[in-house]
This record gives structure tokens, C-alpha cells and sequence, in this order.
């Protein structure tokens, strides 16, 4: 991987990990929050994306709009599944576990699917993350703490099979079928707040109350959101996304720092030794 596509992995890394424990602080915010980020991140974007389509050298297609309908599909579910997670669990169990699932699946497709065998190294990456993710589940012995671990590793889980679709998809988009990371991203964060409109034009009390109380949260998030994944999909035309998807991961021991240090949370110093081993997992997948 070249200097500036691993400068950019590692930026988008930093700001992935900054959003996620922002989101984390809003309490029940479901749906209506996904909403009011993603309307934050297209109203941000929209200009862009206007000077994107008139400045582009390329023609825009029927293609381009396909596809980014797919991924605002998938980012909606996305954000939806983590939320909830937030909601029931807690950062250095949802996060860790939702970053390894993607490898961890693709791994298995390919074992179990399409025949293929990752090596030594690979089984060994897939073990490093299933041992990962064991661990941060581990070690409490409350029997309500023990149910919100449960439920964080299986929002987690969730959230990392719509992780690895998304990613798939999205580095499809912007190599095979050659849609301009900005001007895809743009058209999807305006997709994603028209389809999850008529969720919040029910419930417009919840919005305003949410507003009143983190909105902060919103525009952080609405901010650097969709500036760490525009630098996802550009370090994805200068780099493999066999390469960018894992050194992205850094953000799995930086939200365990997160965790520990700032949220204080429950087992937290357990949790990021087995995130630090959820990312030697990813590496070693990714050396495979």
C-alpha cells in the first residue's frame, strides 16, 4: 500500500472511531438518529456533489444511480443494527466485534462456499478474531452486565455481516463500475435520508427531543462520518481493498481506549487486549 492510501486508511481510521463514540452517547436515538446524521452528512455533501456532477469528465449513468441505491440500502441497515447495539451494549464489546466479523465471514464463504483454503496464515487470522471476540465477551459475572454483553456480541455480529456487504458492494461501485467516490457517496447520503423520512415524520416529537439533547452528537457525527468513508473509497482506487479494509481497523484499539479511558466502561482494559487481538486477526487474513 502506497504512502498517501495508508495516510488516508489511517485518517479515516481516527475519524471512524471518533464517530462511533459520539453515536455511542446518544441513548435510544434508533432510526431518528440515523435519519438526522445522515441528513446532516447530505446536506454537508450536497454541494459537492452538484460541482462533482458538473465538473466530471465522466457522464453520469443509470449504473451510477443503481448502485448507489444498494449501498443506502445497506448503510441504513448498517446504521440502524449499530445504534441499537450502542442501546444495549456497550462500545468495547459492539464495535471490536462488528470491525472482525467482515473478515471472519469472508473467510468462512470462502471455505464453505466457493472451496477455496486460506492457508495456514488465514485459519490462523480467523482464530485470532474468534478468540478476539471470546475474550471481550468474557469475564463478567452479573448476570444483568452478562446480558448486555450478550446482546452487544450479537448486534455486533449483525453489524459486521451488513459491514463486510457494504464494503464488498461499495468497492465494487467505485473500481468495476467506475462511479466517482464523491459523487457516489453524496447521491447515497441523500438516498439514505429521503428512505428513512417517513420513519422520522412519524415520531416528530422524539426528533425535536433528540435534537435538543445531542445535537453535537448529530453534527459530529453527520461530520466525520462521511468524511473518514470518502477517504475509505478513494484509498480503495490507489490500494486493494484486501489491504485498506483491515489497516482501516486500527479504529477497533482506538475505540477500546475510548471505552477505557473516557466512558469508563465496565471490563474495558479486558476488552481492548482482545480487540488488539481482533486486529492481528484482520492482519493476518489480510497477509493471507
Amino acid at each position: 500500500m502506497n504512502a498517501t492510501a495508508l495516510s488516508l486508511v489511517l485518517g479515516a481510521a481516527v475519524l471512524h472511531a471518533g464517530w462511533n463514540f459520539a453515536a455511542k452517547r446518544v441513548r435510544r436515538g434508533g432510526a431518528v438518529f440515523v435519519w438526522a446524521y445522515y441528513t446532516a452528512a447530505s446536506v454537508l455533501l450536497l454541494p459537492a456533489l452538484v460541482i462533482a456532477l458538473v465538473l466530471s469528465e465522466q457522464r453520469p449513468t443509470w449504473t451510477w444511480l443503481v448502485a448507489a441505491v444498494v449501498t443506502a440500502v445497506l448503510h441504513i441497515g448498517y446504521g440502524i443494527v449499530l445504534q441499537r447495539g450502542y442501546d444495549v451494549g456497550d462500545l468495547s464489546v459492539v464495535y471490536p466485534v462488528a470491525r472482525g466479523t467482515g473478515p471472519l465471514l469472508a473467510v468462512a464463504f470462502a471455505v464453505l462456499l466457493l472451496g477455496e483454503r486460506p492457508g495456514v496464515l488465514g485459519l490462523i487470522g480467523a482464530g485470532l478474531i474468534v478468540a478476539g471476540v471470546l475474550g471481550i465477551g468474557s469475564g463478567s459475572r452479573q448476570p444483568v452486565a452478562r446480558g448486555g454483553v450478550k446482546a452487544g456480541l450479537v448486534y455486533g455480529v449483525a453489524t459486521g455481516a451488513l459491514i463486510a456487504a457494504y464494503t464488498l458492494w461499495d468497492a465494487f461501485s467505485v473500481t468495476t463500475l467506475a462511479v466517482p467516490p464523491l459523487i457516489y457517496f453524496g447521491a447515497a447520503s441523500v438516498l439514505q435520508s429521503l428512505l428513512l423520512l417517513p420513519q422520522v415524520v412519524s415520531q416528530p416529537e422524539q426528533l425535536r427531543l433528540l435534537w435538543k439533547e445531542n445535537r453535537r452528537e448529530i453534527l459530529v457525527v453527520g461530520l466525520l462520518s462521511p468524511a473518514a468513508y470518502l477517504m475509505v473509497l478513494y484509498a480503495m482506487r490507489l490500494a486493494p481493498v484486501s489491504l485498506v479494509a483491515p489497516a482501516r481497523e486500527v479504529s477497533i484499539v482506538l475505540s477500546g481506549l475510548a471505552a477505557w479511558l473516557v466512558l469508563g466502561e465496565a471490563g474495558a482494559r479486558r476488552r481492548l487486549i482482545g480487540s488488539v487481538v481482533v486486529l492481528a486477526g484482520i492482519v493476518a487474513i489480510a497477509l493471507a
